[in-house]
């Protein structure tokens, strides 16, 4: 871990960080908007190198922002970006970002499991192309993408792999609301489990990340109602916060940053921020009091 010095730090919000993540290598699934790019950005402000595979290389009639506009951002934070035209689902995609990745910036450090698709329908409204849909980028897509990168990760010093996707928990409440998309979330929380478990003698850390509340994202925006239901919702600067502070170790109270010590974790925002020493999280809201924002689902 480096000096809070060589951190960047954004003064709007009350992470402080103890880490850098200057020079390191990040390869993103996804992540041309939303809680990718918040989290790439939050890299990008140290001096990190992103790759960012997504497959929004045109503008989308609704939603803001390519994998390209996504690159600019990161450079003007002071970052280095590789943006890549790719599809998760596709193996010939998911290899070929991994070598530009090693090609371009020498190796691979981080692996941030980010691209993932939604359908909240219950099982007799789901749709049979979203259900694979949601298995083939969920699951597959984040067993691929940390499979094929293995042997750069390996060959890093501070090896991570970080996927956004909830704690397993069994209570029945969450697979009878929405059973197809707990299947495909779930299935990126076992990925974590297992991963942790093989790699656990490697050197690489595999953890997951999740939100404690409502995140305002583009997506949620365009929802029906959904300007209203952000107001009570975060911001997705704490993700951002809480990733680095994960991929730093700065929330670890003991043991070198980054280590496979660090490994096998469900983390929440909260959490991990807690542990950084963050002990209000008002500055992260949209403006709806702590008491009134919307609890995120599968906690």
């Amino acid at each position: 871990m480096t000096s809070s010095n060589d951190a960047s730090a954004n003064p709007a919000f009350p992470y402080q960080a103890r880490g850098s993540l200057k020079g390191r290598t990040i390869l993103m699934s996804g992540g041309s908007r939303g809680i990718g790019l918040a989290i790439a950005t939050r890299a990008a402000r140290d001096g990190a190198n992103i790759v960012i595979m997504a497959k929004t290389g045109e503008p989308h009639p609704k939603l803001q922002g390519t994998v390209f506009t996504a690159a600019e951002q990161l450079e003007a934070a002071g970052g280095q970006a590789l943006p890549l035209v790719g599809d998760v689902r596709n193996d010939g995609d998911v290899a070929a970002a991994v070598a530009a990745a090693v090609e371009r910036f020498g190796g691979i450090d981080v692996v941030v499991n980010n691209a993932s698709a939604i359908d909240l329908s219950r099982t007799d409204a789901i749709d049979m192309k979203r259900y694979d849909l949601m298995q083939d980028i969920n699951v597959r897509g984040t067993f691929l993408l940390s499979k094929l990168a293995l042997p750069a990760l390996r060959k890093s010093s501070n090896a991570h792999i970080l996927t956004l996707s909830p704690p397993l928990n069994l209570d029945p409440k969450w697979a009878g609301m929405h059973l197809a998309y707990t299947l495909a979330k779930y299935g990126m929380s076992l990925t974590t489990l297992g991963l942790a478990e093989e790699l656990k003698n490697d050197g690489v850390a595999v953890n997951s990340l999740w939100p404690c509340t409502l995140i305002d994202t583009a997506a949620i925006r365009n929802m029906p109602g959904g300007a209203q239901i952000v107001q009570a919702a975060r911001g997705s600067e704490i993700m951002a916060d809480a990733a680095h502070a994960v991929l730093t170790g700065a929330h670890l109270t003991a043991g070198p940053a980054g280590s496979a010590t660090n490994t096998g974790n469900f983390y929440t925002d909260e959490q991990v921020l807690r542990a950084a020493g963050v002990s209000d999280f008002r500055p992260y809201s949209l403006g709806a009091p702590e008491e009134k924002l919307v609890p995120d689902i599968f906690l």
